[in-house]
């Protein structure tokens, strides 16, 4: 039977969300922060140069560009062309050079080159808003945050964790259902999730961990076997030596 009512209330809503969240860190352990970087200012423009390109396209550019650029000031004195060379392969390549000598620019002269850890700061830098902001806090300095990318806005609207479309708002109605703790990791399993298999086009509906609480259970593949074709992660056709279907037990025909 469906266990998502017509009308759920918002101990119901959020007792829900906390259940998915759970199901969801079970079936992705070991999710994380997609981007390579191994200090604040790496992740803070990695960030920046993942706009409309692929984390695994970035995780190619980087090493090159922070090898030429390990500082903020070595990043804000850069040449342009040597730079937009390196950076060609993300795309926008023009914008993007201008974006990271205008943000490393601003570190330099605002933080002494250091990028600061506190969100108010994050987002008075050029080309920072709240969804960048909160990457770099949850991964690079172990701030709780929850970041509304893509992925993470369509999934929690599929979810019915919130209707809202304005990130800053989705940010916070869906931070009032989990606990602060856990906002950098909920990020991350949901940001999975919508890679590996909640897809948008055509989510793997039968090989979803938490379809019984979904009220879009039937928007995409239903079909056990069909599903688990269409899921597109590391340990398919199985996880953590497990099947990657649902637990036992009946799926509603349609969860509404």
């Amino acid at each position: 039977m469906p266990q998502v009512p017509a009308q759920e209330s918002p101990v119901a809503l959020t007792r829900r969300a906390r259940r998915m969240y759970r199901e969801l860190h079970a079936r992705y352990p070991y999710a994380h922060c997609e981007l390579d970087f191994q200090t604040p200012l790496q992740l803070l423009v990695a960030t920046v140069l993942s706009a409309q390109t692929t984390d695994v396209m970035v995780n190619t550019v980087t090493p090159r560009l922070f090898a030429a650029y390990p500082t903020a000031a070595d990043l804000a004195s850069a040449d342009r062309e040597a730079m937009e060379t390196i950076l060609k392969p993300t795309g926008f390549f023009r914008a993007k050079t201008s974006s990271v000598i205008n943000l490393s620019a601003a570190i330099v002269e605002r933080y002494h080159g250091e990028v600061p850890g506190r969100l108010k700061d994050l987002v008075t830098l050029p080309g920072v808003g709240r969804k960048t902001a909160n990457v770099v806090l949850g991964n690079a300095f172990g701030v709780p945050g929850i970041t509304v990318d893509t992925h993470f806005g369509r999934l929690v609207r599929r979810f019915g964790w919130t209707g809202e479309e304005d990130p800053v708002k989705v940010e916070a109605a869906v931070g009032a259902l989990i606990l602060r703790k856990d906002w950098t990791m909920l990020s991350h399993v949901v940001i999975f999730h919508g890679r590996r298999t909640c897809h948008a086009r055509r989510p793997a509906c039968g090989a979803c961990p938490v379809a019984r609480l979904c009220p879009a259970y039937g928007d995409g593949e239903t079909d056990p076997v069909k599903a688990a074709a269409l899921l597109r992660f590391e340990l398919s056709p199985t996880y953590a030596g497990k099947p990657v279907s649902p637990p036992p037990g009946p799926l509603p025909a349609r969860v509404r």
